[in-house]
């Protein structure tokens, strides 16, 4: 074939096309057992940050099998599927479902001799998906710690929810009211304590140009927590107020 022809210009163009899709394809393939195993680890030092345990992400399996002592996947009726591994659900196919057809993941904690129940959470930024985890002490109702992270939000802005001053903010906070009623925590531009001293406000200092993200982390805090009420109630684990 005539090398200057334009039938062999495109066929050299086509043959090197599929060497390079078929290389990067097998690169690919090669690397996701790894990339998985990342996003495993991650995932469990998330979860530790919540109760105060920061660990390197390689050792974050062995600190793991240290602290969580139960994977829950939850029933909206409360009781527990023993059928499904909670901590390979994800959050964003399960949301899709209706609820009595959804699995409710709860990692159960102990740190000396303290309880945690941490819950994950998933909602809706400014742009696209937001997530992270709540962890509520042993009265399910004082949060110990949170972690966030999201997908596109804006950096300086909406992004601001992965930074520790606003995730620390959330510490302390009480979800539920004097009544018992489930309130969770109002992320806003018009707090009244901004020092975060009052923690029965079940408010936290908003970020500043971003309102759409704060409201995403209001809403997904208070409507994934009301799936775990039924749970605790079923445990006779009954929602403890400490006007403290």
């Amino acid at each position: 074939m005539d090398r200057d022809s334009n039938a062999y210009t495109f066929l050299f163009s086509a043959i090197m096309v599929l060497l390079v899709a078929a290389t990067l394809s097998v690169t690919a393939t090669s690397l996701q057992d790894i990339q998985d195993e990342n996003v495993r680890k991650e995932k469990m030092q998330n979860i530790l940050a919540t109760i105060g345990v920061n660990v390197e992400r390689e050792k974050a399996p062995e600190v793991y099998k240290k602290y969580i002592i139960d994977e829950l996947a939850l029933v909206s009726d409360g009781s527990i599927d023993k059928n499904t591994d909670a901590f390979t659900l994800k959050l964003n196919l399960e949301i899709k479902k209706p609820i009595k057809e959804q699995r409710f993941p709860l990692y159960l904690a102990e740190v000396d001799s303290l309880k945690y129940y941490i819950v994950p959470l998933r909602g809706v930024g400014l742009w696209d998906a937001i997530w992270g985890y709540v962890a509520l002490e042993g009265d399910k109702n004082t949060i110990k710690g949170a972690v966030f992270d999201h997908k596109g939000e804006t950096a300086g802005l909406g992004a601001e929810i992965t930074q520790e001053w606003f995730q620390d903010s959330f510490t302390g906070e009480k979800v539920f009211n004097e009544n018992g009623d489930l309130v969770g925590i109002n992320v806003s531009k018009t707090n009244n304590d901004p020092k975060g001293l009052d923690k029965n406000d079940h408010e936290v200092d908003a970020i500043s140009g971003a309102t759409i993200t704060g409201d995403g982390v209001t809403d997904m805090i208070k409507e994934r927590l009301q799936n775990y009420l039924s749970y605790f109630k079923s445990k006779n684990e009954l929602i403890a107020y400490q006007n403290n």
